[in-house]
Formats: structure tokens, C-alpha cells, sequence
């Protein structure tokens, strides 16, 4: 049964990842988002790992969701014709798409990382401080990852939130 939910919520979480890239609503993708951290605790809590899920809920889905929402609709945003490609733009697609694509591969050559051995790993869930030691030493690198990409978000809704004033065609 353990695997049978982690796979479904491990597909749900990749539909509604799809629905946050694909829509071209803000609002819809919006909440597309706040659906697909949804499916993310729910595979934390199918690895039992109940804070953590709990923590993503809380902070992620209920603060930063709303505060996206908030900003958004703040903006107003509409749609406007398909802006004209420029080759930096461009460049920047095909080298995130090579470091996907070498990432993918790399996780492919070299296959599951290997486990600790479990007889000198600590038990699991026993204290918080399990937690913090794990999630500042294991884990470092994604949470500095999330946390760099909710910096380059709210860099993008500073400038999308900025009026240029006097200046009509700016392109």
C-alpha cells in the first residue's frame, strides 16, 4: 500500500507541476502550485516524514501560495501578444535544458545513491534534532535550491510589479 500512494501522489505532484508550467492564467497557475505542494507532503508523509509535511503545508502552500495570489491579483495582469525571441533568452532555454537533460543522465548512469548502513544510522523521527542535523548537512543543497528559486521569483514579481512611467514601447 506504501508504494502504491507514493506513486500516486508522485503522479500527482508531476500533473500539477505540468499545470503550473503550461497555464497561461497566473491565477490558475497559482493554484496548480498550491496542488502540487499538496502532492509533495503527500509524499512526505508516504515516507513518514510527518514535519516535514506538515512544515510544507504550512509554510509553503499557506504563506507563500497566498502571498503569490496576493501579488498577482495585485497586478492585474493581462495577456499581451507573444513577446519576439531574443538569442540571449534563448541561450539561457538551452543551457538550463543541457544541465536537466545532464542531470537526468548523470542520475541515470550512476543510478540510486547508496544507502548508510542502518547499523550506524540514528533512528528515524526519534527528535527534532535529527531533523535539523539532516536537513543542514544531507539535505543542504535542495534547501538552498528552493530557496534560491523563491529569491529569483520574488525578483521577478518586483519587476513585473514596477510601472514605467513616460516610457510606452519599452522592449
Amino acid at each position: 500500500m506504501g508504494t502504491f500512494l507514493f506513486n500516486v501522489f508522485a503522479a500527482f505532484t508531476v500533473i500539477t507541476a505540468l499545470g503550473v508550467v503550461l497555464n497561461k492564467n497566473a491565477v490558475n497557475a497559482a493554484m496548480c502550485l498550491l496542488l502540487s505542494l499538496v502532492g509533495v507532503a503527500g509524499l512526505f508523509a508516504a515516507l513518514e516524514a510527518y514535519l516535514l509535511a506538515f512544515l510544507l503545508l504550512l509554510v509553503y502552500a499557506g504563506a507563500i501560495v497566498a502571498l503569490f495570489l496576493f501579488i498577482v491579483m495585485l497586478l492585474d495582469t493581462r495577456g499581451t501578444d507573444q513577446p519576439s525571441l531574443h538569442p540571449l533568452p534563448l541561450l539561457a532555454r538551452g543551457f538550463a535544458i543541457a544541465l536537466v537533460a545532464g542531470g537526468v543522465g548523470s542520475f541515470y548512469v550512476h543510478g540510486r545513491l547508496p544507502a548508510p548502513p542502518l547499523a550506524t544510522a540514528p533512528a528515524s523521527g526519534a527528535v527534532l534534532k535529527l531533523y535539523a542535523y539532516q536537513l543542514f548537512t544531507t539535505y543542504l543543497l535542495p534547501v538552498q535550491v528552493i530557496g534560491f528559486l523563491l529569491l529569483i521569483a520574488m525578483l521577478g514579481v518586483i519587476v513585473l510589479s514596477k510601472k514605467f512611467e513616460g516610457v510606452d514601447d519599452i522592449k
